[in-house]
């Protein structure tokens, strides 16, 4: 096996395990790796097949397989996958059954009140992640928080926002 495929195995089994709260938590974490440290894509790529695996019917972290897929192809994509979807699976099952083995335990509560703010922070990282490296201009960064407000405080699908973005970028508006 290639040490590209190896690197990719290590860090998506970390990310699998670290991915408390949702798969989008570990979005940066996942863009450090593939875009600062391992220089396998650039920014643009990242933020790209991000928002590819936004608009694909499927799982929420599509972006996963993408990013196996355009580093080292059918086998990168393959890896990526069994990587970060195997070992959370495996540890979700046992918490699940933990958790309600302990149910009428007060700790439990405490434990629910502290997950959701580290959660949305988590959250609030990973959409300045792509937001900061896909907003390279000031009408970029008034389109993002348009469309950051719209989802927000209306009920819009967020599809309907990413329609629209792709048609404002088809366009040419917010290009240098």
């Amino acid at each position: 096996m290639s040490t590209v495929l190896v690197s990719l195995f290590l860090i998506f089994t970390q990310l699998s395990l670290l991915a408390f709260g949702g798969g989008n938590t570990i979005l940066p974490e996942m863009q450090r790796q593939v875009v600062e440290i391992h220089q396998w894509m650039s920014d643009a790529d990242f933020s790209a097949l991000f928002a590819l695996s936004q608009a694909a019917p499927g799982p929420n972290l599509m972006i996963v397989t993408l990013v196996g897929w355009h580093v080292a192809g059918w086998q990168g994509a393959l890896i990526t996958s069994i990587a970060k979807f195997g070992p959370s699976s495996l540890l979700t099952a046992v918490a699940l059954g933990l958790w309600e083995r302990f149910k009428d335990k007060p700790w439990r509560r405490v434990v629910q009140a502290g997950i959701f703010p580290m959660t949305a922070g988590l959250m609030a990282a990973s959409a300045s992640l792509i937001t900061e490296a896909s907003v390279h201009n000031w009408m970029l960064a008034a389109i993002a928080v348009l469309v950051a407000a719209v989802t927000v405080f209306t009920r819009v699908h967020p599809l309907w926002m990413l329609a629209a973005g792709a048609l404002i970028g088809l366009s040419g508006i917010g290009q240098p």
